[in-house]
C-alpha cells in the first residue's frame, strides 16, 4: 500500500478538444487524419496554444508534471526553437516534463522488416526531443498484425531495436495498452519478457482494455499484469457519479493494484469523457485520485 506522497501529472490529451477546437472532426476521422499528416498546424484551432500547456497545468490545476502528446506538435520534433520555448515555459513554472506520447509513426511490430525499421526510426526524433525537454520516456504503441505469438515476436523485435537507440539518450520506451493485442495484459506482459530490455517498460492505462469491437480484457487483471514493468500510469476517466466516483471503473481497486506493485512514480490524469467539459473533468479526476489515495492510506492504517 502507498507509503509515499501521491504524485499527479497531467496528460495533454485531457485538453485535446480545447487545443484542437473545430479542427477536430470525429465525424470524418479519415479527413482529420489526412489533415494532421499533411498540415499538422491546420488542426490546431482551439483556444489553447500547446506551448501554454505546462503553464496551464501549474496555474490552473496546481499540477507540477506533464505528459506531452506528439500530435500537438507533429511537425516540430526537430524544431529546436519550438522545443526550447516548450522547455522554457515548463521550467519557468517549475513543471517537470515526464514523457511524450507518440502516435502516427507506424507499427513497431509491422510484419514487414523494412516497414518495422521505418517505424522504429520514425520514433528516433521523439526520443531526441524527449531528451532535450528533460523527459524520462516516450510512450509508444505495439501495433502489429498476424497471430498471437507472431505479433508478440514482431512487437518485441521492434521495441527492442527502439530501446537500443533510446538507451544512448537515457530515455525509456513505455508501451501503453492501446488497442489490439496491446490491450491484452497477458500478451503485453509477454512482449516485455520476450524483448527483455532495461529501457523497455509499460504505461498501464486504466481505460484502454478494448481489444476489438467484440472483446474487452479484464481491466483489473490487465493493470496487475502490466504494473511490474510500469514506468508510468495513466488514470483514464470517462464519467462520474453523484459521489464523484468514476462511473465505469473502481478507482480504489485500481490504485490499490498500482501501489501494491510498489509503484511510486507519477500518475497521469487523462480525462476523455463527454459528461463534463475538459476543465471540470480534469478537476474531478484530480479530486478522485486524492480522495482514493487518502482512503487507501486510512485502510492501510487499520
Amino acid at each position: 500500500m502507498p507509503t509515499n506522497q501521491l504524485k499527479i501529472s497531467l496528460a495533454e490529451w485531457s485538453l485535446h478538444r480545447t487545443i484542437f477546437g473545430e479542427g477536430l472532426d470525429k465525424t470524418n476521422w479519415g479527413v482529420w487524419q489526412q489533415a494532421l499528416q499533411s498540415d499538422p498546424q491546420s488542426v490546431l484551432q482551439g483556444e489553447l496554444d500547446p506551448l501554454d500547456f505546462a503553464v496551464i497545468a501549474r496555474r490552473v490545476y496546481d499540477i507540477d508534471a506533464v505528459e506531452y502528446v506528439n500530435v500537438f506538435f507533429l511537425d516540430r520534433a526537430k524544431d529546436h526553437k519550438y522545443l526550447a520555448e516548450m522547455k522554457t515555459r515548463a521550467d519557468g513554472e517549475g513543471v517537470k516534463s515526464l514523457l511524450i506520447m507518440c502516435d502516427h509513426e507506424g507499427m513497431l511490430g509491422d510484419p514487414s522488416t523494412n516497414q518495422r525499421h521505418v517505424a522504429v526510426e520514425n520514433h528516433f526524433k521523439w526520443a531526441e526531443a524527449a531528451s532535450y525537454l528533460g523527459c524520462h520516456s516516450i510512450r509508444v504503441n505495439a501495433g502489429s498484425e498476424g497471430g498471437y505469438d507472431e505479433q508478440m515476436k514482431l512487437a518485441a523485435d521492434g521495441l527492442w531495436e527502439l530501446a537500443e537507440y533510446t538507451e544512448k539518450l537515457n530515455i525509456n520506451v513505455l508501451v501503453e495498452n492501446h488497442g489490439g493485442l496491446s490491450s491484452n495484459g497477458k500478451w503485453l506482459h509477454g512482449v516485455m519478457q520476450l524483448a527483455d530490455h532495461p529501457r523497455l517498460g509499460t504505461l498501464p492505462d486504466f481505460g484502454n482494455f478494448q481489444i476489438n469491437s467484440d472483446t474487452t480484457y479484464d481491466r483489473y487483471q490487465g493493470v496487475e499484469e502490466l504494473m511490474p514493468y510500469a514506468g508510468g500510469v495513466s488514470a483514464k476517466s470517462l464519467g462520474f457519479d453523484a459521489d464523484g466516483n468514476e462511473s465505469t471503473m473502481d478507482y480504489n481497486r485500481l490504485l490499490g493494484l498500482v501501489f501494491d506493485a510498489g509503484y511510486s512514480g507519477y500518475i497521469g490524469i487523462e480525462y476523455e469523457g463527454n459528461s463534463l467539459d475538459e476543465h471540470a473533468g480534469i478537476l474531478a479526476t484530480k479530486k478522485l485520485l486524492e480522495n482514493t489515495y487518502k482512503d487507501l492510506i486510512e485502510t492501510n492504517k487499520q
